[in-house]
């Protein structure tokens, strides 16, 4: 199977820039034809109002339950193999103080406390570099390790209240495609209403449309939710290098299923009643662990790397609430296994043409058959 196979068109005025006044008044496109199934118009133009009533009573909806933090760091590298300032080398002086950018994916362990990051200017940091962060250099940092691609492992010196520091000299890690620095809005707008265990790089965007008032009018259907966890980082927005997709691979991302929410899901499975997953995250989150235990899932925890593309053969998820994927993404092969890529692609084209607007601030989906 061909990456080149899961392209489209999309014009650059189609990317929402910002986010909505209204969470909830995004567009949604309902897509609900059967695997399998030839329908001319398997879909039809929704708001997301109407998402409570497209659900069934008996449905269970799992949410992914974690939370943005300001992951985007901006300081300046100490220019460990730089040359001495002379008139020789005027471009020493840019290099020993040079604004260096880390996007911190995943904390490898708390002591000592090491990250695995994304920098740049990647070519210029190598393994010694010291990198400072904060006006004051409340935050130091070593690059220990290097990998393709601007990863690195970092270690950061000793603190007290690293995160509280985060959350202070932090930016909120808006995706590339966002062509605007981010603002004091994005804080809590990048940021689901039930946003709950610290952990991810960038937001699980479907549950973005969300507010406590379509919550409750889910709960007055009697529509039973539950809640896992898989904290957002390299794996979810990696861009596939490969041309064919079965040579790609997915980074691992951490990710926990509670007692509670492991029981809610069986039960339902064991009534058949349908599981509908909010966002892609949450359909990696359970399709792994039901691979893990031979289709039950179970309390647990640790790094889900499941790479779901068409030909996969669903184990839990049985409709998906999802937002706008990019060309060729990883993201988008999931859709296009779940509702058959050419329903999908056609969803898309559909969607160009109505001026939907795509992408982490933009408008969703409903997959269901």
């Amino acid at each position: 199977m061909l990456v080149s196979d899961f392209h489209y068109e999309l014009p650059e005025e189609l990317i929402a820039q910002e986010p909505l006044p209204d969470r909830a008044a995004s567009r949604l496109l309902h897509v609900h034809c059967a695997p399998g199934q030839s329908s001319r118009d398997p879909f039809d133009d929704r708001q997301f109002h109407d998402f409570p009533e497209l659900l069934r009573p008996s449905d269970l909806v799992v949410f992914n339950n974690t939370r943005v933090f300001p992951a985007r760091l901006y300081g300046r590298r100490g220019g460990l193999r730089s040359q001495p300032v002379s008139p020789r080398n005027p471009a020493a002086h840019g290099f020993l103080h040079g604004r260096v950018e880390v996007l911190l994916a995943r904390q490898l362990q708390p002591e000592p406390n090491e990250w695995q990051c994304l920098v740049r200017p990647g070519r210029k940091i190598g393994v010694g570099e010291h990198l400072f962060f904060g006006d004051h250099d409340e935050l130091q940092a070593e690059v220990i390790t290097r990998g393709g691609f601007g990863e690195r492992t970092i270690r950061f010196a000793p603190v007290e209240n690293f995160f509280g520091l985060i959350e202070t000299i932090g930016h909120i890690p808006l995706p590339p495609y966002i062509a605007r620095e981010d603002s004091s809005t994005d804080r809590h707008r990048y940021q689901t209403v039930y946003a709950r265990e610290r952990g991810s790089v960038a937001a699980p965007t479907a549950g973005l449309h969300f507010t406590p008032e379509i919550l409750a009018r889910m709960r007055a259907r009697g529509i039973e939710t539950a809640e896992v966890t898989l904290h957002v980082g390299l794996g979810t927005f990696q861009p596939v290098r490969s041309e064919r997709v079965e040579d790609h691979q997915l980074h691992s991302e951490a990710y926990s299923i509670s007692e509670e929410a492991a029981e809610k899901i069986n039960r339902a499975r064991s009534e058949s009643r349908r599981i509908v997953a909010v966002g892609t995250t949450t359909v990696r989150t359970l399709e792994y662990a039901a691979l893990q235990q031979r289709g039950e899932i179970r309390a647990s925890s640790g790094e889900a790397n499941l790479f779901i593309y068409p030909g996969y053969k669903f184990q839990v998820v049985q409709a998906l609430l999802t937002n706008f994927h990019l060309p060729q993404s990883t993201l988008l092969m999931l859709v296009c296994a779940l509702g058959e890529k050419e329903n999908v692609m056609r969803a898309y084209e559909h969607a160009v043409r109505e001026r939907y607007r795509f992408y982490s601030y933009g408008d969703c989906m409903f997959v269901e058959y």
